[in-house]
């Protein structure tokens, strides 16, 4: 069980509000929640655990002789108190392990009382996890430890010749996963490794993320998936890398395709059982030495797409080892957008076309500076500097000669009829 799982098994209480509200529905009356008397917060999180040193002392040679040290769990409270055992590897690296990498065996020390123990690694999201029980129980059932009492165990460590090159030193911490001990409960024991290394680890990006050549960027992105080993020694294991897509905002479907270039040619990915598009392992023994490792891929919208709309492709490349222990522990991201197949305007008729040549008239240009008109949205997303829809176009030029005209031969009617009425008024 991981420190995530037994935090998710917990549930915040209700406010006493809340319970007064649900008690008020009920038509029972009940006390405030600080009515009640707590349990004391030192029976809640009271153990303690201590490490004894290493027997023989020394460094840790793969295949080689193991170590025992002592484990003590120590209950000061005058109640009997549950044990639930947790002990967690820490390599200095994400590189994971297989289960029978290390040797890990748990015993009760004799003479102490300690119950009968069965223990085992485990590997719950990928991490290395020693658990002992009561034997024959399951993780659910802890130890009890009587008021004021100890239990002691032996526990031994050692490296099996799988142990992967590229991991040296290790460090265990000894704790419980239900959060039984107190705030300094916890110990931890760091072991040698022979020979010292520095430990390795595996980078993975994307690189170049590009639009095809010759394709429109909305409905096909190359790019590389780049791999890097660091530190020392080399992955004992081969690497598996495996592709996910997902998709955000747009509507339809991009009937998106992935292909990998192989000897220069383009060759389609097959979508797995996990909705993923595993790629060619990386054979074991990659390291630092090795160099880095391209891969080249393309995305494309497919031949049955029925986007409508821009939408946002997010890639996922996750890295891990190909057997055994498969939770991946690399992840690299890419994103871009795909849209609608975009299509050729209609050719315009010569009367539009030769309208369109002629030049903005001066009063064209003035409603444009003067916020009356705005760029437009084209067919294939970029923005013209045309005037909004509001009638005006090239001809505005002849329009506005019309009207000038109009007011004018307006102007000399006006003009005559003035000096008709005054000539009979003399009259």
């Amino acid at each position: 069980m991981s420190a995530r799982t037994a935090a998710a098994t917990r549930r915040p209480l209700r406010t006493a509000a809340a319970t007064a509200v649900v008690a008020a529905v009920a038509g029972t009356v009940l006390m405030p929640l600080s009515a009640y008397a707590a349990p004391a917060a030192e029976n809640l999180h009271a153990l303690k655990v201590t490490l004894g040193a290493p027997a023989p002392s020394g460094p840790l040679t793969r295949g080689g002789a193991t170590e025992t040290f002592e484990l003590k769990v120590t209950n000061p409270t005058d109640k009997v108190h549950s044990f639930h055992p947790w002990i967690n590897g820490d390599w200095g690296s994400s590189t994971r392990l297989q289960a029978n990498d290390m040797i890990f065996k748990v015993a009760p020390a004799d003479g102490t009382g300690t119950p009968a123990t069965d223990s085992a690694i485990q590997q719950q999201d990928g991490d290395w996890q020693g658990v002992f029980t009561p034997a024959g129980k399951d993780t659910t059932v802890g130890f009890e430890v009587p008021a004021g009492g100890t239990f002691t165990w032996k526990v031994t460590v050692g490296l099996a010749k799988s142990y992967p090159t590229n991991l040296g030193d290790f460090t265990l911490r000894a704790s419980s996963f239900k959060g039984e001990l107190a705030a300094d409960g916890a110990a931890s024991l760091t072991f040698k490794t022979d020979p010292t290394v520095k430990p390795g680890n595996l980078e993975t990006w994307f690189d170049k993320v590009n639009p095809c050549q010759g394709v429109d960027e909305r409905q096909c992105r190359e790019m590389d998936l780049r791999y890097r080993a660091t530190g020392d020694g080399v992955f004992n294991t081969a690497l598996a890398t495996s592709l996910k897509a997902s998709l955000e905002g747009g509507a339809g479907d991009p009937d998106l395709q992935l292909q990998v270039q192989e000897a220069g040619v383009w060759k389609d990915l097959k979508l797995n059982a996990e909705g993923k598009f595993p790629l060619a392992d990386i054979e074991s023994g990659y390291g630092k030495a090795s160099g880095e490792r391209t891969v080249h891929l393309r995305a494309k919208v497919g031949p049955k797409a029925t986007l409508k709309k821009d939408t946002t492709v997010t890639l996922d490349a996750f890295v891990g080892l190909a057997e055994g222990n498969k939770i991946p522990f690399v992840e690299a991201k890419a994103g871009f957008q795909f849209g609608p197949v975009t299509t050729a305007s209609p050719s315009p008729s010569p009367s539009a076309s030769a309208s369109t040549s002629a030049s903005p008239s001066p009063s064209a240009s003035a409603s444009a500076s003067t916020g009356t008109g705005t760029g437009t949205s084209t067919g294939t997303g970029t923005t013209s500097g045309s005037l909004a829809t509001t009638g005006a176009d090239s001809n505005t030029g002849l329009y506005s000669a019309l009207a000038a005209a109009l007011v004018a031969a307006g102007g000399a009617f006006v003009w005559l009829g003035a000096r008709r009425r005054k000539a009979a008024a003399r009259g």
